[in-house]
């Protein structure tokens, strides 16, 4: 990838412990031959080189040569491995006066004089022959290994010459509970060892129980390149730095940091790779991050805070919190700082593994880059999802509101999208419904008020009728009608115009989603293009239509025009006549102009009531539609909050005896008060209690008992009788606003606060403490994802025991298929949990105009020295809670 060069820089950093393939008892050449060995290699050169290229070719970055209480035999293979940048174990394999097979294994710098003093030691002064015993028990072996600076790894266990074969009784039972015993080789798993073996091996042979239960590696002799690709000869092995403190490490917790050769691979998921700053308080800060848990540490001031904050800022996420809001915006603007950019390199496998470049310079949007560097119109959430970063207290402000609580369970359910989008368009749906019904209603309201009169102005004209007027005006009152025709055929047209709008406004049609851009990395984009000629056709017809249609309007518009002007000449011809009628009837004290007022008046009325009729058509219609939209919008959210039910059990099962988790369906009110407040009004202070505190609540069932009017309410939902009046009276849109509110599910979470090995103890949430809560929290936020989690110092709202008890080992089991982050200024975390990378922020200078550091040597696991000094020093409780933890908790 064409990275950025801060980001390139900080990608030639350590990245903590990774898993290294290594082979740890790898025979030399001298040993072959003098065992009289099959070799088809005349030479020593030649089996070293093939050695080496076995090695490289099964991407082994390192091997022990282990001869028997030999160290010079290993010589060449050691520098011909080095040259190869294969990381190479001195050391030898020894035998014990009580016949126990152990490799003695040396750090790689180690030189080989100091070794052979060792072999001295031993008991081997002379070039031995054959394979030699030395002086010590197993027992006294494994104490002088570790005076040495060794580490011991009991091979063979199962086989002649292994610890569990060779020795029995009380001898057996010393060697196997030796503080200085930390590993020890079989084939293959521990599930293929031998029947009699297997429960010492597993640590469920009470005689044979180990504090910390020893760490298996798979381990055998190599004699030929080809052994290499064998599972039994090598194992992965975590560490940060290739060493013997790597290796103690690894031994002291083998469940982080061994994998055999039929454990299953590591989950991949997605990850920050490395992260920049240029300007603000971490200018020229740099760090290469690791895929499992990292944690950040250092005193208060350091930037543990900035760097979680940068994350969030770069990947343009908001805070849950109201508080977490506020201290996210000024950490941004007063250490961040305007100017400050942020570089963060990202990896993603799904749906394959590709990279891309975040960067975001204070106060502009993010930029997303390609591998090529290519500027993309994406997101951050685009090409990383789902990523959920928590500041300093915002677990313990989440755990205080349920409705985000609920959210937080959402990502255990099970994905639907056929259902997320048929939810959306009935959301749609029922409020085009809503809208269209109250249209109607407002129309029908409308002409029943204006026919309301026609029965009046019948009576009059009837009136007038019998008074003979109707035939001394009858070719007026004909024009009358006459004069309604031209304008209905006017308003006949009207939905034609409306047509042919809504028509043009829909051309051209959209085809950018058919772009060959937007085809490119689709397999079927040939068959896919072919759909651009089928709309681009339809779309020239549509035109040809649209103009047909204007045309065909327009010239209405002209014929309708000259009928117009040819009655108009008709109605003049007749005007004279008229006046002359009226003259006369004026002379009988007659207004015949009000009579043609009312025979105008009636026929403006008479069209209404067929229009009342076709509205009242129209109105059952929308009734029936809207009845069977809502039955489908109910059964679309219980099935959703099926979904959730689902996901609750999960969690609860996963985190069985730490945390509960139950929901209860439209248990969060407030949507509904809300309306009533709105558009209801006056005092309803005991009608939404009641309706909060209904156990279930029904909303097709409440806007019934509306329509039903107040008694039905008050007696159904045991209201007040004068708020029940007035929510009662709430107009017909506001009922169907009502059942169209999706009312949130609330989450109940209890937590289990009793100690390990007693008798349950459930609390709710609302009666935990701050940090029983954030601790229930925080263990459903470790749960099932392949996310990144960023989590700003949780030990400040946790309570230790739970930390150790709860969190730490649910973090350790998810670790393998999921990053973490975490500031933190407590050992609990990165030591007990095993951070594969450990980052000391330091800061100098002044307040106000002081930096932040990250060491080179502050970078690393805590097999690497510096990084477990720093621990040490800087961590609660220092060098004595280090190993505390260690052997209180058996890590």
């Amino acid at each position: 990838m064409n990275h950025a060069t801060a980001i390139t820089e900080a990608l030639k950093l350590s990245n903590g412990a990774r898993f290294r393939r290594c082979a740890l008892q790898v025979n030399p050449f001298a040993y072959l031959q003098r065992h009289d060995k099959a070799t088809s290699f005349a030479d020593e050169d030649s089996y070293n080189e093939a050695i080496v290229q076995s090695c490289l070719r099964n991407s082994i970055e390192a091997i022990a040569v282990t001869d028997h209480y030999r160290i010079e035999t290993a010589r060449s293979l050691t520098e011909a491995a080095r040259a190869a940048r294969i990381h190479v174990f001195p050391g030898f394999e020894a035998v014990t006066k009580d016949g126990v097979h152990f490799v003695c294994l040396f750090d790689p710098d180690r030189d080989f004089a100091s070794i052979e003093r060792v072999l001295g030691d031993c008991g081997i002064h002379d070039e031995p022959i054959g394979s030699p015993t030395g002086k010590y028990d197993a027992v006294e072996f494994l104490e002088e290994a570790h005076n040495w600076g060794a580490i011991p790894v009991a091979v063979h266990l199962s086989a002649d010459g292994g610890l569990l074969a060779t020795l029995s009784g009380q001898p057996r039972i010393n060697a196997w509970l030796s503080a200085h015993l930390l590993a020890g080789a079989l084939p293959g798993p521990v599930s293929d060892a031998p029947d009699n073996h297997r429960a010492i091996l597993e640590n469920k042979c009470e005689e044979y129980r180990r504090t910390t239960p020893l760490a298996i590696v798979n381990a055998s002799d190599v004699n030929c390149p080809e052994d290499l690709a064998t599972g039994s000869a090598s194992c992965f092995i975590k560490m940060s730095e290739v060493s013997v403190e790597g290796l103690r490490q690894a031994f002291l917790d083998p469940v982080s940091r061994i994998r055999l050769a039929s454990d299953p691979l590591p989950e991949q998921h997605a990850e920050f790779v490395a992260m920049a700053w240029q300007g603000g308080f971490l200018d020229g800060a740099r760090v290469h991050l690791n895929e499992n848990l990292n944690a950040l540490i250092g005193g208060r001031g350091t930037g543990k805070s900035t760097v979680i904050e940068s994350l969030r800022y770069v990947l343009a996420l908001e805070p849950l919190g109201e508080d977490a809001k506020k201290a996210h915006e000024g950490i941004i603007r007063q250490v961040c700082r305007s100017g400050t950019k942020v570089s963060l390199l990202v990896r993603s496998y799904s749906p394959a593994k590709r990279e891309y470049l975040i960067e975001r310079t204070i106060p502009n949007p993010p930029v997303v880059r390609d591998e090529s560097g290519a500027v993309l119109t994406l997101t951050p959430t685009d090409v990383i999802s789902q990523v959920e970063i928590y500041g300093q207290h915002e677990i313990s402000e989440l755990a205080n509101n349920r409705d985000k609580l609920t959210r937080l369970l959402e990502r255990f359910m099970e994905r639907d999208v056929i259902l997320a989008r048929r939810k959306s368009d009935l959301v749609r749906q029922l409020e085009r419904s809503r809208g269209r019904l109250v249209e109607v209603n407002k129309e029908l309201a409308q002409i029943e008020e204006r026919l309301a009169s026609l029965p009046a102005l019948e009576e009059m004209l009837k009136r007038y009728q019998d008074a003979g007027l109707e035939e001394k005006l009858k070719e007026q009152s004909l024009l009358v009608r006459e004069e309604r025709v031209l304008k209905t055929t006017s308003e006949r047209m009207t939905p034609f115009r409306e047509l042919l709008e809504q028509l043009q406004r829909d051309l051209p049609i959209d085809r950018a989603f058919l772009a060959p851009k937007a085809l490119e990395d689709l397999p079927g984009r040939d068959i896919l293009a072919k759909a651009a000629t089928v709309l681009e056709a339809l779309e020239r017809k549509l035109d040809i239509i649209a103009d047909q249609m204007a045309q065909a309007l327009a010239k209405a518009d002209q014929d309708l025009a000259a009928v117009r002007r040819q009655w108009a000449a008709r109605k003049a011809a007749e005007q004279a006549t008229y006046e002359q009628i009226l003259r006369e009837l004026q002379k009988a004290k007659v207004d015949g102009e009000e009579f043609l007022r009312l025979r105008r008046q009636i026929e403006e009325l008479r069209p209404l009531r067929e229009r009342k009729s076709i509205l009242g058509r129209d109105l059952k219609e929308q009734e029936d539609n809207r009845r069977n939209l809502l039955v489908e919008w109910e059964d679309v959210k219980a099935e959703e909050f099926r979904r959730l039910e689902r996901a609750a059990k999960k969690v609860t099962r996963k985190l069985s005896g730490r945390v509960r988790v139950q929901v209860t369906r439209a248990g969060n009110r407030e949507p509904l008060l809300q309306l009533l407040r709105d558009e209801v009004g006056g005092r309803l202070s005991e009608a939404t209690e009641a309706l909060r505190e209904r156990e279930d609540l029904s909303l097709a069932e409440l806007a019934g008992a509306c329509r039903n009017g107040k008694d039905a309410l008050a007696r159904g939902f045991a209201l007040p009788p004068a708020q029940a009046e007035r929510i009662a009276q709430a107009p017909p849109e506001v009922l169907m606003r009502t059942e169209e509110l999706d009312l949130p599910p609330t989450t109940t979470i209890e937590l289990n606060v009793a100690a390990q090995e007693e008798t349950p103890d459930w609390q709710a949430l609302d009666d935990l403490s701050t940090g029983q809560k954030a601790t229930a929290v925080l263990l459903l936020l470790l749960l099932e994802s392949d996310a990144p989690l960023v989590v700003d110092q949780p030990e400040d709202d946790l309570d230790n025991r739970f930390i150790t008890e709860g969190v730490v080992p649910r973090m350790r089991e998810e670790k393998r298929r999921r990053q973490f982050v975490f500031a933190t200024h407590n050992a609990n975390i990165p030591v007990l949990g095993d951070a594969e990378l450990i980052v000391g922020l330091t800061a100098v200078g002044e307040a106000g105009e002081g930096k932040a550091r990250m060491p080179v040597e502050h970078m690393g696991s805590i097999d690497a020295d510096p990084v477990r000094e720093l621990v040490e020093e800087v961590l609660e409780g220092g060098k004595d809670a280090f190993e505390m933890r260690r052997l209180k908790y058996g890590f």
